[in-house]
């Protein structure tokens, strides 16, 4: 999801495929139990290396551009299995964790630097505390982007009364959020791709601290999201990193909205407790998608940090 503008589109494939690090599009071919899977992503920018986990289980990696970011970093998009053009698991069962961790890990390795830096959104925050709890001598740094260091049933609890304060203050004035909980908490085993996608594009306005305010700004991107239903099939426990986290040692940026329902202050403070050396930074009147609502804002913290 971006503004109106959007970024440049991106060359596919790649200018120079060779090149690891070329601007465009590339695919590497994984090796996962039995099967070749084609893990694609896609590198725009120049300057050091970030690499970046987009969110969902399941959203298309796209939302997640940052042309702000790009201007002083070379930035590196996965494109996380079992969405868009990236290959697809046997087993939807198999969309795990250890998974995403393990494909992560290949695209590190086969971009050939001795560290890089790692930004992990959501979701993807939770791939990138597990992939620097794992490989930590490959990074350089890591950006803990509106996520948490675990969930279950007090994190989801907590996202879905957020939800409810969210369809009390707008209910009347928009009628539609009325399904806008029911919708959250839909069971991903009872959806396909474009079942998945109608009701994240529905319930997007929930994502930001002003949707309504700046619609003109962010509709485009709204339409442009596509979920993919298979991801959130995985089969494991809840994401729980509590105990292992203050044996990290790379140095942390913890970026989070305000107004984040999901992932908000109350999980990045939790975050920072386990964590005191890391950074903590609060951007005002964002949601879950600042690096959208205030790209600028958010690009300074980021390359502030990443540049020390």
């Amino acid at each position: 999801m971006n503004t109106a503008q959007g970024p440049m589109p991106l060359p596919s494939p790649a200018v120079d495929p060779a090149d690891p690090l070329s601007p465009g599009t590339h695919t590497l071919v994984v090796r996962h139990d039995t099967a070749d899977v084609d893990q694609r992503y896609h590198v725009a920018g120049s300057g050091p290396v970030c690499v970046t986990h987009s969110g969902g289980p399941g959203i298309g990696w796209e939302y997640l551009r940052m042309p702000e970011l790009e201007r002083s970093m070379t930035v590196v998009y996965v494109e996380p299995v079992g969405t868009g053009a990236s290959g697809r698991l046997a087993h939807p069962s198999d969309y795990t964790l250890a998974t995403y961790t393990h494909f992560l890990h290949a695209v590190i390795e086969h971009l050939g630097l001795t560290e890089v830096a790692l930004l992990g959104h959501s979701h993807g925050g939770f791939v990138a505390q597990r992939y620097a709890l794992d490989h930590p001598e490959h990074l350089a740094a890591l950006v803990l982007y509106d996520t948490s260091p675990v969930t279950g049933e007090e994190f989801w609890a907590a996202a879905v009364a957020r939800m409810e304060g969210f369809v009390r203050r707008h209910v009347d004035e928009r009628p539609e959020v009325a399904t806008y909980v029911a919708d959250l908490t839909t069971r991903p085993d009872r959806s396909d791709d474009d079942g998945a996608t109608a009701v994240l594009r529905a319930i997007a306005p929930a994502y930001f601290h002003d949707y309504w305010g700046r619609e003109k700004e962010f509709v485009a991107g709204r339409v442009a999201l596509r979920m993919y239903a298979a991801p959130a099939w995985g089969a494991e426990p809840p994401f729980d990193v509590r105990g292992e986290l203050s044996r990290l040692t790379v140095p942390t940026l913890i970026l989070v909205g305000a107004d984040d329902f999901i992932c908000g202050p109350h999980w990045a403070h939790m975050t920072h407790r386990l964590l005191p050396a890391a950074r903590l930074v609060t951007l005002e009147e964002a949601g879950h998608l600042g690096h959208i609502e205030f790209p600028e804002r958010f690009a300074a913290v980021v390359r502030d940090f990443l540049t020390r």
